[in-house]
């Protein structure tokens, strides 16, 4: 056996090449991301701006016209929320007063069963607090340095959308004379992987959008069935974290709650929040996103758990939004190259050998999946 093809020798050219591309992406952070970015979204703006190109308008204006339409969203739902967030302003002397009402009952309950006297210090914990802004000055500081780099990132990001519109089909000759230069079979292979990738890409994103828009719809209604302040900021701003899975629901459903709890005078509210939410979020996991989502992203939940924590710990935030569709377009690029299939197989679904067990809720859902995934191949290949 040559040096070359013992398993310790291919084991730490793959544990190299893992840790440099990790170390890059740290490293590199403030680069790729404000690109990674720009890339998603000018895929998905990509339509737009041909769509102008079929009515003879030039290149340019018409990547600009795209652009500009979404910023005008991205724009309409920051002023949105800004003056949501205003609104709160008028809430703090209330949302103070209920805590304090708060503390004080917990320090009465403590008192009379558990003998536990002096528990809640209002001018300890204002003291502790002044400390610890003052021991943690140097952070804060570092914290508005990354802040203003979050800033120039965002002003980048629509230029590199621009540019990725502008010259979208001279990237694609770009890549095709890179990994297809062999043969037309491996062009060919090439030219289905970015057309693939684009597909995945544009239905994630707009499905995503539309789940977004249906839990906004819902959690908005719900709270203010129940009479919750800002029942719309609150139902629009949970949704909009589902972008995040498996923790975006439940950090969307804490502040609602939690508001509920210091500003409405009685426990049942947060309560019935909680189980409006939960019942929510039920449709969402097994009906909204398998049926909007799923066919488009076909990923098993330990791979999706798996990339959220890794792009946690990489990213950040930004990480646990941008690796979930980053694996979907890993899962093309393997599916397509035989020797990265079992990857691929890693990365889908679960095949699912208990269709028969299910109860007849879930076979409905199971046919309707189905035929949605029926519909969205003979469309591919329609368009193929």
């Amino acid at each position: 056996m040559s040096l070359e093809n013992r398993w310790y020798v291919k084991y730490t050219t793959i544990l190299l090449g893992l840790i440099l591309t990790v170390y890059v992406m740290i490293v590199a952070k403030s680069i790729l991301l404000p690109i990674l970015f720009a890339a998603l979204l000018s895929i998905l703006l990509a339509p737009l701006a041909s769509w102008f190109e079929k009515y003879k308008v030039p290149r340019i204006l018409a990547a600009l016209l795209a652009l500009v339409i979404g910023l005008s969203v991205l724009v309409g739902l920051g002023y949105f929320f800004y003056t949501q967030l205003t609104a709160f302003v008028d809430d703090v002397d209330l949302i103070k007063e209920r805590s304090e009402e708060l503390l004080t009952g917990l320090e009465e309950f403590l008192m009379t069963w558990f003998d536990f006297e002096g528990f809640v210090q209002f001018e300890e914990i204002e003291e502790l607090f002044i400390e610890f802004i003052r021991e943690n000055s140097g952070t804060l500081g570092r914290g508005i340095a990354g802040a203003a780099s979050v800033v120039t990132t965002v002003f980048l990001v629509p230029v590199f959308m621009f540019m990725f519109i502008v010259f979208r089909e001279f990237l694609k000759s770009f890549l095709l004379k890179l990994f297809g230069r062999k043969s037309e079979m491996h062009a060919a292979k090439v030219q289905t992987i970015m057309t693939n990738i684009q597909v995945v890409v544009q239905r994630y994103i707009t499905g995503v959008l539309i789940v977004i828009v249906i839990l906004s719809f819902l959690n908005s209604i719900m709270l203010l069935v129940i009479g919750v302040n800002h029942a719309v900021f609150f139902g629009v701003f949970a949704a909009m974290l589902n972008i995040i899975p498996f923790l975006g629901p439940i950090f969307g459903s804490v502040l609602p709650i939690l508001y509920a709890l210091l500003t409405m005078d009685s426990l049942i509210y947060p309560i019935v929040i909680l189980a409006g939410f939960y019942i929510i979020q039920l449709f969402e996991s097994n009906l909204f996103t398998p049926v909007i989502v799923g066919s488009q992203v076909s990923m098993n939940a330990l791979i999706a758990l798996l990339l959220l924590f890794l792009g946690a710990q990489i990213w950040g935030l930004a990480g646990m939004i941008l690796f979930i569709p980053l694996g979907a377009m890993l899962k093309v690029v393997f599916d397509e190259i035989d020797s990265l299939k079992p990857y691929g197989y890693l990365i889908g679904r679960v095949p699912d050998g208990k269709r028969d067990e299910k109860s007849v809720l879930a076979q409905k859902i199971s046919n309707l999946k189905e035929k949605v995934s029926n519909e969205d191949h003979s469309e591919d290949k329609s368009e193929s």
